[in-house]
């Protein structure tokens, strides 16, 4: 703690250097070479490649047996919740909609691209030649990788400017490639929907760059840190796209058939158990029993994010709507109590509540995957089902199922210890003086980096002091 705020201190005595990195230097740099290393390393593969007719009939197939045909829907839906769904869930504040889709848009392109490649080298990469084949499975983990960035996002949302982002990407995307490595590959913990992978890894990244980047004076921008009717209306947007779309989410890269079609129906099901609790507990806290926007919005999406690992175990129907009544309690009290604790005692400014719909839900989510995994019989699942959903083959080939838990809480581990070291790593570095952060006085705030509409310069976010109605309409 010490160590942090000397190196803040450190940083804001410099904050007055010349020496700005711009956003289009950044972006043409990246973008060449990302051309460079894509021809030197990245190739299609065999299900993509022109030599697939070959390929089918060497190997006896029918070009519906191409992966594409089993795994294209589950991308476009994955694409969909990347791309509209994160970018307009983020769009709640009064004066930060464009920042909020459009560098969601930036960091998502941009986060994809070195995605394909870190992930290839960790998982496709043809020793024969060197290069990494890909297909539309690895589009759809490229996707997924990207999640864990834009959920940090979430918790630096109008704080950041575009080149800080670019670099949390950066560092995010590595991290993310290597805890990934070592929590599916070296440990062999199962995690279909990436609670832990994606939302914890993500959700405590993102909170750890936000400690490091506290602002004290943010109260300077206190005027626009709120919602207007219309910015709530659109982030519901967001919210429904990643409330349909997450079952595919979930069940996008699981074993055909019974994996997917099980992930599918147990997220499902956690989403409508969370929808009712959310309503509930947000209803019982707020003032006449009415709802807070803040926690539809937000909280109704935990029991995705929790069911993620256990979703193609046998976690049963009864097990899943369990698993969202949880989320939705405990999702519904962080807004309510965490987030302002968070805040004033632990210097954790999380503009999204991330803690609170990724963070912890992840943290659930994988808890539920070990005791499901441990409980894991051959009655319920029979021999080759247990083989088949918990890869029990090769080296892993007598692991037990008590084991698999065990390897299961392992991986919940490293994605927290990836997540809050990398962030704070991360921190340190976007607090150097280079990136061209935004003044206190201009956070949650499109101005500085978007040409704003004619009415919207005229008529700043001062106008929300006017309260009444028909003042504001003579107003403007």
């Amino acid at each position: 703690m010490g160590a942090a705020q000397s190196f803040r201190e450190l940083c804001d005595r410099t904050k007055n250097t010349n020496v700005r990195l711009s956003l289009p230097a950044v972006c043409i740099v990246w973008q060449t070479a990302m051309i460079i290393l894509f021809g030197v390393f990245i190739r299609y593969n065999e299900e993509s490649d022109t030599h697939w007719v070959e390929y089918r009939k060497e190997n006896n197939l029918s070009d519906i047996q191409n992966d594409f045909y089993f795994r294209y829907p589950s991308f476009q839906d994955v694409h969909v919740m990347i791309f509209v769904g994160f970018g307009f869930l983020m769009t709640f504040l009064q004066r930060y909609s464009f920042g909020a889709v459009g560098f969601n848009f930036l960091i998502a392109a941009f986060g994809l691209q070195w995605a394909l490649l870190m992930q290839g080298w960790f998982h496709s990469l043809d020793y024969t030649d060197g290069k990494i084949k890909i297909g539309v499975e690895n589009l759809i983990n490229a996707d997924f990788c990207v999640a864990g960035c834009l959920i940090a996002y979430g918790a630096v949302l109008g704080k950041v400017s575009p080149v800080q982002l670019l670099v949390l990407t950066l560092f995010g995307i590595t991290l993310f490639a290597v805890e990934e490595y070592i929590i599916l590959d070296l440990i062999h913990a199962k995690d279909a929907g990436g609670s832990m992978v994606i939302h914890t890894f993500g959700g405590y990244y993102g909170l750890s760059i936000s400690w490091m980047l506290y602002r004290p004076n943010l109260d300077q921008s206190n005027r626009l840190q709120s919602s207007v009717y219309h910015s709530d209306v659109f982030a519901m947007i967001g919210t429904l796209f990643l409330w349909m779309f997450w079952p595919s989410f979930n069940s996008a890269i699981t074993d055909h058939g019974d994996g997917q079609h099980r992930a599918a129906i147990n997220t499902y099901l956690a989403l409508a158990s969370t929808v009712l609790t959310t309503v509930a507990v947000s209803s019982l806290f707020q003032k006449h029993g009415k709802l807070d926007m803040v926690h539809i919005q937000n909280s109704t999406l935990a029991g995705g994010v929790a069911v993620g690992t256990a979703a193609e175990f046998m976690l049963m129907p009864y097990g899943s709507l369990i698993v969202g009544f949880c989320c939705g309690i405990i999702s519904t009290l962080g807004y309510i109590f965490l987030t302002p604790f968070m805040e004033k005692y632990l210097k954790i400014q999380d503009t999204c509540g991330i803690h609170n719909l990724h963070a912890m839900p992840g943290v659930i989510g994988g808890i539920v995957g070990a005791i499901t995994a441990a409980a894991a019989t051959e009655s319920v699942y029979g021999a080759e089902g247990l083989r088949n959903t918990f890869d029990f083959e090769g080296e892993f080939a007598d692991r037990s199922t008590s084991k698999q838990g065990g390897h299961q809480a392992a991986g919940l581990c490293v994605a927290i210890c990836f997540g809050v070291g990398g962030g704070i790593l991360v921190g340190f570095i976007l607090r150097l003086p280079i990136w061209g952060d935004p003044a206190d006085d201009n956070c949650f705030n499109d101005e500085p980096y978007w040409e704003m509409p004619y009415i919207l310069r005229i008529f700043p976010a001062e106008i929300q002091q006017y309260k009444s109605i028909q003042t504001y309409k003579i107003f403007i």
